[in-house]
């Protein structure tokens, strides 16, 4: 038999996450007490610039918000990841996903996460799911400190449907008999990729195009 993917969507899907708000927890665990009084006001700002980008392009979106990273050590990204994963994404996670990636392992599928988050913030979630393939945004690295550029475009739209015709034309991995799960229109083109697109916890303008095309809609709230 050919082999067989599952392709799932992080934020959104396997969890009750964003990119913003991971971000905004590992600034407040770093910051004092004083240096959060006024970093909070300044950051909802920048929220509210970002949330109106995001409404109408994903991707700029990624690669605006990333600046936020630029300047930070790179040999601190273990440790960031660990604080991010233990308290803010594993007490997320959603229960009915987490069983779901453990079924679809057991039904012959490779598992593969294809998200817009960065590469090392998800790791620990891949290790916690015993996933071994990640699909995701990287930054860049220039003297040891990361650029807030990316490598490559950002894990939306259809980068992240090239992205995954690129992982299965390298793996022998058959898109029609493969799954992807998202909740996102950006997600859509990934979606489209494979034989079997599940919607999780939809947003209106993907769950009225699943209605249309009755595609399965999984609401993995708990």
């Amino acid at each position: 038999m050919p082999l067989r993917a599952a392709f799932f969507d992080v934020d959104g899907t396997l969890a009750r996450s964003n990119i913003a708000s991971a971000y905004a927890y590992l600034r407040w665990t770093e910051l004092s007490w004083p240096a959060r009084i006024p970093w909070i006001p300044c950051f909802a700002l920048k929220a509210a610039l970002y949330l109106a980008v995001d409404a109408f392009d994903r991707a700029r979106f990624n690669r605006l918000f990333y600046r936020n990273y630029r300047g930070r050590r790179a040999d601190s990204a273990a440790e960031m990841a660990r604080r991010c994963f233990e308290g803010y994404l594993k007490p997320r996670l959603f229960p009915d996903a987490v069983a779901h990636v453990q079924q679809v392992r057991q039904e012959g599928f490779e598992v593969v996460l294809v998200t817009g988050s960065l590469d090392f913030l998800v790791e620990p979630l891949a290790r916690e799911l015993n996933v071994g393939h990640v699909l995701a945004a990287r930054l860049q690295v220039s003297r040891g400190l990361f650029t807030g550029e990316l490598e490559g475009g950002p894990l939306s739209d259809e980068e992240k449907a090239r992205r995954v015709r690129d992982f299965a034309s390298e793996r022998g991995v058959s898109l029609a008999e493969s799954q992807a799960y998202g909740d996102s229109i950006a997600d859509l083109p990934m979606l489209e990729a494979v034989g079997a697109p599940h919607l999780v916890n939809p947003d209106a303008k993907l769950r009225r195009i699943g209605l249309e095309r009755s595609w399965p809609i999984l609401e993995w709230w708990r």
